[in-house]
């Protein structure tokens, strides 16, 4: 989707003959100023395009001196709502290139509007470290637009406008003032206004991102602009539990377009837009339900429910198994027990038949107890 949004802004660039037309200014705001070591500067860069004429597309190659810095860029208040190429500082060439578009072209200043409506960013520059003089070098640094820097004019050909550009002259001093100069964070601090609302497109399209869903989303912040961009996915079973507004939520930093890691779409996504003073704004997108499909958590479930139901069953058998072993062996036992004791009262019932036999004799005895003995004739 990304590509076929670069060539749908630039496309108009490329076709058509590349014919110069009337010219467009390209230029810095402020073009001078004096800064001291640890100052900070904000510079815009702007465009003002011939008179009767409409700029399409900007591609943009800024070249700047070492002994300014920059160390930041704010989109915020662009004229240009699609970037091909966001603005990127390129510290080891002492470059910054960006490369954006106007689908239905800047025509210039609407007449008795008071602001400059004509930004299309905004560069922060700092002056670095303390110098002690400059020796054989200049006092002075310079941020200048390179000749790789093009204008196109939306015509309908894609016409290359002849194009007009200023450099920015700063003149450096030796030590820091009293009062170091950060215009930068005078605009941070001012900020208190979250990025503009947004939405959420889910998309799937065949041979992109191997025919997985992807999401897009964009939104501007008109004061500093946007910083970055955080995604998190929230799965349904897990909602309330998840914690998204929480410190320590695993919001992932993303850029648009974002692959999702749940292609079942089982879970809720939330898209945070961060601007450069920390304010944010988060949108939120609930796939259709008939798009879901079952989710990976929950395939994972079912077999860790299986297994654990036939391991449960194993468990059960092997255990079954020996309690049927153990009773068996207690009832041997005990039959065992029985027998060898109704043997035992069987022989001593005997022995006590013999030994309490009585024998009963008469006899006849005298006054003083003494048998009387009969002589038997």
């Amino acid at each position: 989707m990304f590509c076929k949004l670069r060539w749908a802004v630039i496309g108009l660039v490329l076709l058509g003959p590349l014919a110069p037309a009337e010219a467009a200014m390209l230029y810095f705001d402020p073009a001078s100023a004096s800064l001291n070591p640890g100052d900070t500067v904000v510079v815009s860069v702007r465009i003002t395009p011939e008179a009767g004429e409409c700029i399409n597309a900007v591609d943009g190659v800024i070249e700047y001196d070492p002994k300014v810095q920059p160390v930041d860029i704010s989109r915020g208040q662009s004229i240009m709502p699609l970037w091909v190429e966001e603005p990127t500082i390129d510290r080891a060439n002492n470059r910054i290139t960006f490369a954006g578009g106007i689908p239905n072209g800047y025509c210039g200043r609407i007449q008795g509007d008071p602001r400059l409506t004509n930004e299309l960013l905004k560069v922060v520059l700092q002056v670095p470290g303390t110098r002690i003089g400059f020796g054989e070098e200049s006092p002075t640094s310079t941020v200048s637009f390179s000749d790789l820097t093009s204008v196109y004019l939306n015509d309908g050909r894609g016409s290359l406008a002849t194009l007009s550009t200023t450099e920015a002259t700063f003149t450096i001093g030796t030590r820091p003032a009293e009062n170091v100069r950060n215009e930068w964070s005078t605009l941070v601090s001012a900020d208190d206004q979250i990025p503009e609302e947004f939405s959420v497109s889910l998309q799937r399209e065949r041979g992109v991102f191997d025919n997985r869903y992807y999401i897009i989303f964009n939104t501007t912040d008109k004061q500093t602009g946007i910083a970055f961009y955080e995604v998190i996915e929230e799965p349904f079973e897990e909602a309330g539990l998840f914690g998204w507004g929480a410190v320590d939520a695993p919001w992932q930093r993303v850029r648009s377009p974002y692959v999702l890691k749940d292609q079942s779409l089982n879970s809720t996504i939330r898209v945070k837009a961060v601007d450069k003073a920390g304010n944010e704004y988060i949108a939120t997108l609930v796939p259709d339900e008939s798009l879901r499909g079952v989710s990976f958590n929950t395939i994972l479930e079912y077999i860790i429910i299986g297994v654990g139901a036939f391991v449960l069953v194993l468990i059960g058998g092997w255990l079954g198994y020996r309690l049927a072993n153990s009773i068996k062996v207690w009832r041997e036992r005990r039959a065992k027990k029985r027998a060898e004791q109704a043997a035992a009262t069987t022989e001593e019932e005997e022995d006590d038949e013999y030994e309490y036999v009585e024998e009963w004799v008469e006899v006849e005895v005298d006054e003083d107890g003494n048998e009387i003995k009969h002589d038997e004739h």
